[in-house]
């Protein structure tokens, strides 16, 4: 009659309620939390839910472990880690606020590897470049080689925090970039572009121009943002599923 609860959405819901507790301050830097037997009890769910929530705060740096001593808050958890729910992108609308976001970021990044970019650095971008069209001819989808290709131009900053932003962000739009590029192989016209925007992103960090780089960066990421949500209006015309993460 009733669809049981499945155990992993009971983890979630406590650990999600102990974060609340660390941010607000009732369990501040330092500070035991309480044992499993009452956690256990103040919840109403089994230890073993509670020690998976706390599992998890623990891999996040948020608690740790002191041997004979329970459970405790660690210092760096009033530090609030950067967290995106893969339940909050699981619409095109969502995927492509991401998008927007990462747009500012590839702007600057594609800036700053045009100041900054070593002849070491630009053979690595151009290597990237050159992998993407052999990811395609060889039958692949070439998202791999697409994110190396935006990975190639971070690393020429030599900013190790743009590297880390990217790669954050660049995740939660995997499964929309394959979605994208599977669905571009009816949509020659999509390929081409993609391919003269990734050119002329290239050719301006070869010149050295960083105005001209932040520009073609720019544009790439509108026309992905407007090829994702034509694809999507192509897909919703035919009776299909959006072309969003959750496709």
């Amino acid at each position: 009659m009733f669809q049981k609860i499945p155990a992993r959405a009971l983890t979630d819901s406590v650990a999600e309620q102990l974060l609340e507790k660390i941010e607000d301050g009732m369990f501040p830097r330092g500070a035991k939390l309480p044992t499993e037997a009452v956690l256990s009890e103040e919840f109403g769910v089994s230890r073993t839910v509670i020690r998976e929530a706390i599992a998890r705060l623990k891999y996040e740096g948020l608690v740790e472990s002191r041997q004979g001593s329970g459970v405790f808050v660690t210092e760096q958890a009033g530090i609030r880690p950067l967290r995106i729910d893969y339940t909050d992108v699981g619409t095109l609308e969502s995927v492509l606020q991401i998008v927007e976001l990462r747009r500012s970021i590839e702007a600057e990044v594609a800036a700053q590897a045009a100041r900054r970019r070593t002849d070491a650095t630009m053979a690595n971008i151009d290597a990237a470049l050159a992998r993407i069209d052999a990811e395609v001819a060889a039958g692949g989808d070439g998202v791999d080689a697409d994110v190396g290709f935006h990975r190639a131009i971070a690393e020429a900053t030599g900013n190790p925090y743009f590297l880390k932003t990217l790669a954050f962000l660049s995740q939660y739009l995997e499964t929309a970039t394959r979605v994208t590029r599977t669905n571009e192989a009816r949509r020659e016209d999509f390929s081409r572009q993609v391919r003269e925007e990734h050119q002329a992103i290239v050719a301006a960090i070869r010149a050295g121009d960083p105005d001209a780089a932040r520009n073609a960066a720019q544009n790439h990421m509108y026309n992905a943002a407007r090829r994702l949500s034509q694809l999507g209006e192509d897909d919703s015309a035919a009776g299909h599923q959006p072309a969003g993460p959750s496709h």
